[in-house]
C-alpha cells in the first residue's frame, strides 16, 4: 500500500511539472527567423553567361567543346583555384591567370564523344571569392556516324 501510494505521488508530481512546463513553452513569444536574402547570379561575386550547355546531337569519335565565361563583378581580383570534371571523358582547361574586377575569364570542357548515347557531365569550379564551387553541365547525345 505504501509503495502505491508512492508511486501516485511520483506520478502526480511529473504531470504537474510537465504542465507547468508545458504553460511556460505555451506562453513563450515565438521567434521568427530573419528572412534568407535571395540568391542572384552575382551573388558569388562573378556573373556567368550560362552554367549549362547542350551540345545536341554529335557524332561518336568527334569531341565537343564549350567554353563557360564569367564577368567578375566584384571589387576584388578572383582566381580559380580548382576546375574539376565529373569523369574522364570531359577535359577541361581554365584562366589560369587572376581575373580583375570587370575582366572576364573562360572555363573550356570537351567531351570525348566515344560512347554513344545520351550524357550529362558537370564541371565543378572553385574560386577564391566563395567557399562554394559553381557546378556547370554539358548535356548532349553521342551518334553513330552516318554511313
Amino acid at each position: 500500500m505504501k509503495t502505491l501510494k508512492l508511486s501516485f505521488f511520483a506520478l502526480a508530481g511529473a504531470l504537474l511539472l510537465s504542465a507547468s512546463s508545458f504553460a511556460q513553452t505555451a506562453a513563450a513569444p515565438k521567434v521568427q527567423a530573419a528572412p534568407a536574402k535571395q540568391a542572384t547570379k552575382a551573388a558569388a561575386g562573378v556573373t556567368w553567361t550560362s552554367d549549362v550547355h547542350d551540345f545536341g546531337d554529335i557524332q561518336k569519335g568527334k569531341p565537343a567543346s564549350f567554353d563557360f565565361t564569367f564577368k567578375n563583378t566584384t571589387k576584388q581580383t578572383v582566381l580559380i583555384t580548382n576546375v574539376k570534371a565529373s569523369c574522364g571523358c570531359t577535359a577541361t582547361n581554365y584562366t589560369k591567370t587572376p581575373i580583375k574586377p570587370g575582366e572576364t575569364a573562360s572555363i573550356t570542357a570537351t567531351y570525348n564523344a566515344a560512347t554513344p548515347g545520351a550524357f550529362s557531365k558537370s564541371v565543378t569550379v572553385t574560386t577564391n571569392d566563395t567557399e562554394t564551387p559553381k557546378i556547370l553541365t554539358i548535356k548532349g547525345k553521342v551518334i553513330e556516324p552516318q554511313s
